[in-house]
């Protein structure tokens, strides 16, 4: 995994350098592309020495569902002509990664068992920013393995509350 870190940091740089007067509108439709393209087929389709960039890129443009800006063809038509389309993913991430510098704030991965609607996700964040002291980005995933409650992972910090983590503090303290 280092090594498609290293591969994409640069790109990812100069993409956020590129970028920096509109980040939330480059980071909108590479989220979306980068989506797309961890696809395994269309990696192996972009891979394929008989596809042309062009082909790719026409894939990648019907899945986005609108028309790529101008400066996303380009950025595209970069990484299939260096031969690293597969990398796009990891350039997405580090992207995120400097705008949340940028912005001084930290993506959040909240884990719950069951869906999470609107206006508890908005108390659910207000009360995690409060926590963690800065502005979080918060997605949701589902996982039903956790009983209930949520599991809440921000950068290398987490903070869990599922009954999961409950059932198992309780195992530990009956065993000892």
């Amino acid at each position: 995994m280092a090594e498609l870190a290293t591969i994409a940091r640069p790109y990812a740089e100069a993409l956020f350098k590129a970028s920096s007067s509109d980040v939330a509108a480059t980071s909108a439709w590479l989220d979306k592309v980068a989506a797309i393209a961890a696809n395994p087929e269309l990696q192996q389709f972009a891979d394929n020495p008989k596809a042309t960039a062009e082909q790719v890129l026409g894939v990648v443009a019907g899945a986005f569902g609108a028309p790529l800006p101008a400066h996303a063809q380009n950025f595209l038509g970069a990484l299939l002509e260096n031969g690293r389309f597969s990398v796009l993913p990891e350039i997405a991430k580090q992207f995120r990664a400097l705008a949340n510098v940028k912005s001084g704030s930290s993506d959040a991965v909240v884990y719950s068992a069951f869906p999470i609607d609107a206006a508890a996700l908005a108390n659910v964040s207000a009360a995690l920013e409060k926590r963690f002291g800065r502005k979080l980005q918060v997605t949701v995933q589902q996982d039903p393995e956790l009983i209930g409650g949520i599991r809440v992972v921000v950068g290398d910090e987490v903070l869990d509350t599922s009954v999961k983590a409950r059932l198992e503090q309780m195992k530990v303290a009956l065993a000892a």
